[in-house]
């Protein structure tokens, strides 16, 4: 699908639907919040936590809706159409970036842990953590300290280079023992996000009770940085496809 086209589809969808969400500041240290964009669907099946990468954030949520480019959140409202909540983990009030090392450190799992429980009280659905790019490091990192607290974990376009803190494959991934499903895009040339080294996390997963990885090649038209959202990284222009997998694993997850 064409970006501008999926751009018509998400805004008639937001007009029909009247579709939206909040921003919340949830308190999650002495004298901290960490930002939340939280958007909830009747009888929802399941709420998707999701880590954008780059320094984390959402951008501004204007009109109900947040406005980053970021793969994940842009791609928010087709978890809503497939019967999803959807809870979008910001940055906390005492930083501007949430580095590679922030990522899986005791502070970062805090916030992550007082965030959860603030979106159990909003619904008692399974969560789902999904990251993306950076927020892979994040993502993982939940999956090995606060499984107790989530359904299983979905990872796209993860981090796998070696050299870099926090990389998917360097942290403890036997200690998983939830789903996880692994996306990433055949022609994705980020430096830190190569193709042949994303095998490397399946490895690691030896307890993971199910676990499978998926190649996509679709989409098109990608520019910018390529290792930012609209290019190969970020899935451009097959959003919807995207989305629309990984939420049919989530209903039945399988190797």
């Amino acid at each position: 699908m064409k970006a501008w086209f999926a751009a018509l589809v998400l805004s008639v969808f937001a007009m029909c639907c009247k579709a939206e969400g909040t921003l919340f500041k949830v308190p999650t240290r002495d004298g901290v919040t960490t930002t939340l964009f939280w958007e909830t669907v009747p009888n929802a099946k399941a709420t998707m936590f999701l880590f954008p990468g780059g320094g984390g954030g959402f951008g501004k949520v204007e009109n109900g809706k947040a406005m980053s480019n970021n793969f994940l959140v842009r791609s928010e409202p087709y978890f809503i159409v497939n019967g999803f909540n959807v809870a979008i983990f910001g940055r906390p009030s005492d930083t501007e970036e949430l580095d590679y090392p922030d990522r899986i450190s005791d502070t970062h799992i805090m916030d992550v842990r007082k965030v959860l429980e603030f979106v159990k009280t909003k619904s008692d659905v399974p969560v789902w953590v999904v990251g993306t790019s950076r927020g892979t490091i994040s993502a993982t990192a939940t999956a090995i300290n606060l499984q107790n607290s989530i359904a299983g974990v979905v990872l796209t376009s993860s981090v796998v280079n070696y050299k870099k803190v926090g990389a998917v494959p360097k942290q403890d991934l036997a200690a998983i023992r939830v789903p996880v499903l692994v996306v990433h895009h055949s022609r994705d040339e980020c430096v830190l996000c190569r193709p042949y080294e994303v095998p490397a996390i399946l490895r690691g997963l030896t307890n993971a009770p199910v676990k499978k990885e998926i190649m996509v090649d679709g989409g098109g038209n990608p520019s910018g940085d390529v290792c930012a959202a609209l290019h190969w990284h970020g899935y451009p222009g097959m959003e919807q496809e995207a989305v629309n997998l990984i939420s049919n694993w989530i209903n039945a997850p399988r190797d």
